[in-house]
């Protein structure tokens, strides 16, 4: 049966409540769940042990700053050592009714347990996010995340949706464009979600496809999520103007749960929405240090799960390099805000300045119309650093004459150098070079030989 929302504003009463009540929450439980991995998990048993620490004398979230952290590694390693859901595991396998995988392009995913309970808070965490999105009891939603291979953006979502009382339509982006757009023209769902680039390229492909603009296929609310660029403005305002819909962020992630920041009507960033259900800590990726969520603060996102019961995780690093955009909202949520603005591993180092792809995504989209928007960093070097100028190709507009393109190029090299202080190089391409998004996100980076 579907949860009800608190208020036509909130999903949940919580979203509300003053930073004393929350770390009063957190406090609490945050001794129920670190009792629950020192009796159950051997993983954190181990850990606990290696480190020195001594879990009753962790009472208070300000103790979390001297516990080690939880690295993605570690949990590969824990899974290759003790099939099938890994050492972490905390529950029986009697207990366990749901097993996700992991997105990851290499190797084996990673699986995550869930119990019945932890299915539900799984869902109350996704429905905040997305009843901050826009989304509704009632809506109907075309669902163009992909659906297969046990990604976290699929089942999950749907069941998180079915919670909330939305009938989803399950068709995934695996589908195609044909597919996803046909639906749309024939049920016209008012909601939908997927990944940011992929929702445009949809839009962009409606009046070939149905022939109809994108705007007139009756979508209310977007929410996108599953690669950085949702919150940046140019991209946001060519979504919007395409489907004539409001469009939002939300963030999450298979290790700790489906997603659980929101953005608001407001559209400054995504709320933290749950302190009930996990901490998030802000840190120095160099130092680990703790950073303090101040707004225009940045750090890597930490989470500690609070309601877990089959594999909790203590202080896992996400490699989430995320921008705090604000304390306070007009929505009235007291959660801070953020945008993602890429990962703490896919960042880019040029001549000693640190760059993330999406920023340099940005200053292409903002040449529109002249540019496409589409580019792609040719990585000629190894791992992420480099002393050579940044080698990246560009689609220039169809049409385009020799001189354009002079003047196209000579702008993105000069727009980059004087906004991120990195120099490139570019290659303008034809539109329709680049391989559009045609299922979960899109790489802005390309490995290749040096």
């Amino acid at each position: 049966m579907a949860a009800a929302p608190f208020s036509e504003k909130y999903w949940n009463s919580v979203e509300t409540i003053s930073p004393a009540q929350s770390r009063a929450v957190q406090d609490e439980r945050l001794r129920e769940q670190i009792a629950h991995l020192a009796a159950n998990s051997v993983f954190y048993r181990e850990k606990f042990s290696e480190h020195h620490v001594d879990v009753s004398r962790i009472r208070t979230v300000d103790d979390l700053a001297g516990l080690p952290f939880t690295e993605k590694q570690e949990l590969r390693d824990s899974l290759a050592g003790s099939p099938p859901l890994g050492a972490h595991v905390a529950v029986d396998d009697a207990d366990i009714v749901q097993i996700q995988a992991s997105s990851g392009t290499t190797g084996s995913p990673s699986y995550v347990g869930l119990t019945a309970s932890d299915i539900v808070t799984w869902c109350e965490l996704g429905a905040r996010a997305l009843y901050a999105n826009g989304f509704r009891p009632g809506d109907r939603l075309l669902h163009a995340f992909g659906m297969s291979k046990g990604f976290v953006g699929g089942l999950p979502v749907v069941q998180i949706l079915q919670y909330m009382g939305i009938v989803d339509i399950p068709i995934g982006a695996e589908a195609g464009a044909e597919r996803l757009l046909r639906v749309q023209a024939d049920q016209r769902p008012d909601a939908l979600i997927g990944t940011p680039y992929f929702l445009t390229h949809l839009a962009e492909q409606a009046p070939r496809i149905v022939g109809r603009a994108a705007r007139e296929l009756g979508v209310r609310a977007i929410s996108v999520g599953g690669e950085p660029g949702g919150g940046l403005p140019a991209v946001r305002e060519k979504l919007e103007s395409l489907w004539g819909a409001t469009a939002r962020e939300m963030l999450g992630g298979t290790d700790i749960a489906c997603t659980y920041w929101g953005e608001c009507e407001a559209g400054e960033g995504m709320h933290f929405l749950s302190p009930d259900l996990m901490i998030a800590e802000l840190i120095d990726p160099a130092t680990g240090e703790q950073v303090a969520p101040v707004e225009g603060a940045q750090g890597e996102l930490v989470y500690t799960a609070l309601r877990r019961r089959a594999s909790p995780l203590l202080r896992f690093r996400t490699r989430d390099h995320v921008v705090v955009t604000g304390t306070d909202c007009s929505c009235g949520r007291t959660g801070y805000k953020i945008r993602c603005v890429g990962r703490t591993d896919d960042m880019l180092i040029v001549r000693g300045i640190n760059v993330f792809p999406s920023a340099i995504k940005q200053l292409v989209v903002e040449l529109a119309p002249a540019a496409t928007g589409e580019m792609r960093i040719r990585a000629d070097f190894e791992g992420h650093s480099t002393q050579r100028p940044l080698p990246l190709v560009v689609e220039h507009a169809a049409g385009m004459g020799q001189a354009q393109q002079q003047d196209l190029r000579a702008a993105l090299e000069q727009r980059i150098r004087s906004a991120l202080n990195v120099k490139t190089v570019v290659e303008l391409v034809p539109e329709g070079t680049l391989k559009r998004p045609d299922h979960v996100k899109v790489a802005l980076i390309e490995r290749v030989k040096p």
